[in-house]
């Protein structure tokens, strides 16, 4: 399609591993390392036990302050602090220089699935268990899922477009998607965008249990609970997080002097319109079909996909079935990794922290595993290239990563590689 084109300039994410930033977090997925572990809670009126993913490292009040920090619930604290992290990763300083004009046309769109459930489930809790009679002034403001937009905005002096998305666990996917198309087409110069969830309550916990889709697991077997495409799969692993990445037109990256990550190149939607919660692969094959044609390749120019795999005893056969009817004969030579294996299902941040990782597979030319499934493959998911174990050397120069949510939304991001010495302009 033509336009400007859109360099990915900054990334930045809160991850569940103990420490270090996007080198340290890819690293360890490289390396097979699962952030899965068991989770106790003393909850009432019943206590939470079961495999999730936690940022327990994370310090709010260290990363943000404690003045601005408290004016946040933990999905805006996450998703700010990895915003921070990703502007400074751009090399854009966090106040405007001059006048700020320039910021009028810089946009945030971000994407979250639950928002500020904590904030609400804390409300109730205080009035229905606790006996309390007034809440917190606080609570609508930080319960709002556009609050990662409006701390940023105002943080960053950007002026432009600021907009959330809540699109299930796609919501950080189309965000992305839809951050890309306004740089793209010249209504913003620079996006921050991304997601961020904090899933890491009873009732969330209790919803998604009654579903059936929650991996069982306990101290010892919890690391290894999320298993996609696995023949003994049994359900995902809720987790909390945050990604973002800073698009940015591309002449506008070069003549600062930015480093550039990568190129985003393709953005497709679509929706499955037939079911609440079972996916289908005609839907999924059409997104797939649309970011290729969006971002000027064909099938083959493909050399890695993060998969959604979430572990999920239809989804996973479903995105492989849906990868075989676009990528055809070369679907068995297809590098296909599905790295919610460590990493967690991170809910709205999914899709983010799946593009980052995406990104840096690109920069590094290095793939990582699906953990916990080597020997287990489920004949219903053979066809594709499935990275079973440890890191991948190899050399490709396009990527793309899935996002599949209820409702049947689905959302492709498609990336190129930044050759050295790229230049910018039309294409």
């Amino acid at each position: 399609m033509n336009g400007r084109r859109v360099a990915v300039t900054g990334l930045g994410l809160v991850s569940p591993y103990a420490s270090g930033g996007i080198e340290a977090f890819f690293d360890n997925l490289l390396n097979g390392i699962s952030a899965v572990r068991f989770l106790q809670t003393d909850d009432k009126p019943r206590p939470l036990s079961m495999p999730f993913v936690t940022c327990q490292s994370f310090d709010a009040g260290e990363s943000l302050g404690k003045p601005l920090a408290s004016m946040m619930e933990r999905f805006s604290q996450l998703g700010v602090a990895a915003a921070f992290d990703a502007w400074a990763d751009a090399g854009l300083p966090r106040k405007p220089e001059g006048d700020g004009q320039e910021r009028n046309e810089w946009d945030c769109l971000w994407g979250t699935a639950l928002g500020g459930v904590l904030a609400f489930e804390k409300g109730y809790r205080d009035m229905w268990l606790n006996g309390r009679e007034r809440l917190s002034p606080l609570s609508v403001v930080m319960g709002m899922n556009n609050a990662v937009n409006a701390h940023l905005s105002i943080q960053l002096g950007l002026g432009g477009a600021s907009q959330s998305y809540t699109v299930a666990c796609a919501s950080s996917a189309v965000a992305i998607g839809e951050a890309f198309r306004r740089v793209r087409s010249g209504e913003a110069a620079v996006a921050i965008t991304g997601g961020s969830d904090a899933t890491q309550t009873y009732g969330v916990a209790r919803a998604w249990d009654a579903m059936r889709l929650i991996a069982p697991g306990d101290e010892t077997t919890a690391p290894a609970a999320c298993r996609p495409f696995a023949s003994d799969r049994r359900g995902l692993v809720l987790g909390e997080g945050a990604a973002a990445l800073v698009l940015e037109d591309w002449d506008h990256a070069v003549q600062r002097g930015a480093r550039i990550h990568a190129e985003m190149v393709g953005y497709g939607v679509s929706c499955d319109r037939s079911h609440l919660v079972r996916p289908e692969a005609e839907g999924q094959v059409r997104a797939i079909r649309a970011a290729l044609k969006d971002g000027g390749l064909q099938a083959d120019d493909i050399g890695y996909v993060n998969a959604h795999g979430t572990a999920t005893l239809e989804g996973d056969p479903t995105e492989v079935a849906a990868l075989k009817t676009v990528f055809g004969e070369r679907a068995a030579a297809l590098p296909v990794s599905a790295t919610k294996s460590m990493h967690g299902h991170l809910m709205g941040a999914g899709g983010a922290i799946e593009a980052v990782t995406t990104v840096m597979s690109l920069r590094q030319q290095s793939i990582a595993p699906t953990a916990n499934l080597a020997g287990r493959l489920d004949p219903a998911c053979e066809g594709v290239d499935h990275v079973f174990e440890g890191r991948r050397q190899v050399t490709f120069g396009a990527a793309m990563s899935n996002s599949f949510a209820f409702g049947g939304s689905n959302a492709v991001l498609a990336f190129r590689r930044a050759e050295s010495g790229s230049q910018g302009g039309q294409r």
